[in-house]
């Protein structure tokens, strides 16, 4: 069976008292401890331990180690411990049997907190943390009190044995909760389900809860994602109050008042292009060239904020929700379906109120000029990716060119203009950055029947880019007229993110100087360049996504980072987003002729609150996403136990490698399942068997077979198989 040995730095020569090395970090706490109104330096520290020269570094790290831990303080070069009384507020992130962690905004690391120290914390509990001495790599601490007990809901899987009724959660805490019978609500062992807290121990072991919804069997993929939903708050159902106001939205309808003051665009060659499968249609686009070369791009956006006004049942109800959620074969819409799917989507044929960005673009594609209309459009087709993508291949049939027709010579200018536009988001350094998506089909029994990879062909680029800049000339405009504004904003990565990149790139032998000289867009793209199509090329892609910080909404303009772009904002999908509907109230404002003074006193806290709300909800619905889509995977693989797959190493771990199929299921491939042997973890990419030298390295391409799948965690196993077919296990 595999074994795991990390590298450690030897040293030579460790002083010794009786048969075991001197612990300096104790001998260090007990001098400061019998002189705790006093500060040593580190030489008289050593020279109280009587550290005798060949041992100065191991005293010096161990001291280092005392400070980063919080058990010593230091000020000016002199060392004390640190007060008792000195509390960091901090927040349980995770609780397993026998230790947990805490975090905060404040701390550059999480703090470790053995299980006594606990004291019964859950995850999400505000706590104050002590620190105290301790022997890892993290800081260590205690939990002094509980500020504030979290009592969000939770998911996982119900268990029965006998009259022991338990709810192991899904995440956070790895301890099972105890349930009395009658708070069970019927559930059945192996059921998901929804739980609380209902009574807080001294323990962990001692908490109780309380069934509060039962999904169904916890190998069904669809009610894991219920439960999953449930418990992160996301509500699938809309209030009878919200539905009956949409409602009556809706039934009005469109009539000749309301086109009043809009440009009628009616009679244009107008038409979104989107899925196959899409319903809620928010954009449509238009392209003219002039005989001088430049181009007039029209960006029509599904004008939303028409119908969902300020402080309404919707607003409120879409402000709450930030954003719709999808998954699998679902969607929680953030407006009702009569809105998102009826009155607000641009259906082909049917008339449809519409907020328009007027783009003129240079002969190279510069943005030269922008206008911002209300308009009326009325689609001429419902264009569909993979069939415009055939169009611009060349491999068009009749039927094809009869849905587009009066359409194709548009689209294949189109393409030229988006290129153009690529082009110059290249040039500028704007990175080209993957990340896998899946395509989950669904069957009727509700189980997934297969997995693919998501395609993205020319057509997703055309539209990509349009919208991208229909996006920047909103920014811009409102960086123009100084409104109040809620931005896109994308923040250079943190040096302590470029420097742990540098260092894995060091490692597979990619230089980094240039990176480490000034962590620009443009030396990211350079490296994203030079190992494209090599084996590197994932790996390098996965990191360099892991190092960069989280695009979010903010009141304050502070650029995008990954676009190279001054000014950015989200314009384009109002039906699905909450930020971009607030950029349509306050542009509509603002082109109304409504005074600076104005517009600042009836936006301004608005757009803190909406950035605030729609970032928080836009991170809440990604982490449900991903996570209700590993249950799929898992769903999916488990009816394929035993069979073979190819795959290329995503990722490298002391605990083993992980694996990522050509159909964007990834697994795990634990270290016990690799050939026999002692592993050495190199930091960053690799494992490497010490007697045989085989190594297993980010890129590489393996065969493994699947060994488990569980639904409720979304977690895969692997184990390597040889080029005979048996695997190795």
């Amino acid at each position: 069976m595999g074994r795991y040995r990390e590298k450690t730095k030897k040293t030579s020569g460790a002083p010794r008292t009786g048969a075991g090395k001197r612990d300096y970090a104790e001998a260090i706490a007990a001098v400061l401890q019998r002189n705790p109104g006093k500060g040593f330096t580190a030489r008289e520290l050593g020279d109280q331990l009587k550290v005798k020269r060949q041992y100065r570094e191991e005293f010096l790290l161990a001291l280092h180690r005392a400070v980063k831990a919080g058990a010593v303080s230091e000020k000016r070069g002199r060392y004390r411990t640190a007060g008792v009384q000195e509390l960091i507020p901090a927040r349980i992130i995770s609780v397993k049997e026998g230790f947990g962690f805490a975090g905060g905004e404040g701390l550059e690391q999480d703090i470790f907190i053995p299980g006594r120290a606990l004291r019964g914390a859950m995850p999400g509990d505000e706590v104050m943390v002590r620190r105290r001495p301790g022997h890892g790599e993290l800081p260590e601490g205690e939990v002094a009190r509980i500020v504030h007990e979290n009592d969000a809901l939770f998911s996982g899987v119900f268990t029965k044995r006998g009259g022991r009724c338990e709810i192991m959660p899904d995440s956070g805490s790895k301890i099972p909760v105890k349930v009395s019978p009658a708070d069970a609500l019927g559930a059945r062992d192996g059921d998901k389900v929804l739980g609380r807290i209902v009574r807080r121990g001294e323990s962990h072991f001692d908490h109780r809860a309380e069934v509060m919804e039962v999904f169904g069997r916890a190998d069904s993929a669809a009610a894991c994602s219920e439960a999953i939903l449930a418990a992160a708050g996301i509500v699938k159902q809309f209030p009878d109050e919200v539905l009956q106001f949409a409602d009556r939205v809706s039934h009005k309808g469109l009539d000749d008042p309301q086109f009043q003051d809009r440009i009628d665009l009616r009679g244009e060659p107008v038409f979104t292009i989107d899925g196959a499968d899409t319903k809620d249609i928010d954009d449509a686009v238009s392209l003219e060239r002039d005989p001088d070369g430049s181009w007039r791009l029209g960006v029509h956006i599904a004008d939303v904020s028409h119908y969902v006004r300020p402080n309404t049942p919707l607003d409120l109800e879409a402000f709450e929700r930030g954003t719709s959620v999808y998954y699998a074969n679902s969607v929680v819409p953030m407006l009702p379906p009569s809105l998102s799917n009826g009155i607000c989507s641009l259906n082909p044929g049917e008339d449809r109120l519409t907020f328009s960005a007027f783009l003129t673009l240079d002969a190279q594609g510069k943005l030269a000029d922008y206008r911002f209309h209300k308009t009326v459009i009325r689609s001429r087709v419902k264009g569909v990716y993979a069939e415009v993508n055939r169009i611009l291949a060349g491999e068009q049939d009749e039927v094809l060119m009869q849905k587009y027709d009066g359409l194709v010579e548009t689209l294949f200018a189109m393409r030229e203009l988006a290129g153009l536009l690529q082009k110059r988001r290249s040039a500028r350094g704007g990175l080209n950055l993957t990340s896998t998506e899946s395509k989950i089909l669904v069957g009727e029994d509700g189980r997934a029947q297969e997995i693919l990879a998501r395609q993205s062909g020319v057509s997703e680029g055309i539209i990509e880019e349009f919208m991208l800049t229909a996006n920047e000339a909103a920014a811009s405009l409102a960086m123009e007229r100084s409104l109040p504004f809620v931005y896109r904003i994308h923040e250079s990565p943190s040096p302590e993110k470029i420097e742990g990149l540098c260092t894995l790139l060091d490692a597979v032998g990619i230089d980094c100087g240039e990176l480490r000289r000034q962590a620009s867009s443009g030396a990211l793209a350079r490296i994203l360049n030079e190992v494209n199509g090599t084996e590197l090329q994932l790996m390098v892609n996965n990191q360099i996504l892991r190092s960069m910080a989280k695009a979010r909404y903010s009141e304050e303009n502070k650029g995008h980072f990954g676009l190279v772009l001054e000014n950015y904002c989200h314009f384009t999908s109002p039906i699905r987003r909450y930020p971009d509907l607030s950029i349509h109230r306050i542009l509509t404002s603002a082109l109304s002729g409504m005074d600076a003074d104005r517009l600042k006193r009836k936006y301004g806290n608005f757009v803190r609150e909406s950035s605030a709300q729609s970032s928080n909800r836009e991170l809440r619905a990604m982490t449900a996403e991903r996570d209700c889509e590993d249950c799929y995977k898992a769903e999916y693989m488990a009816r394929h136990i035993g069979e073979v797959f190819d795959g290329v190493i995503t990722s490298a771990t002391s605990h083993g490698l992980y694996i990522e199929l050509a159909n964007t299921v990834e697994g795990l491939l634990r270290i016990d399942r690799l050939p026999a042997g002692n592993y050495d973890y190199d930091g960053a990419v690799e494992l490497r068997e010490t007697a045989s030298g085989v190594r297993y390295r980010v890129g590489m391409a393996v065969r493994v077979r699947v060994v488990s799948a569980d639904v409720s965690a979304g977690q895969v196993d692997f184990a390597l198989e040889r080029d005979d077919g048996e695997a190795l296990s």
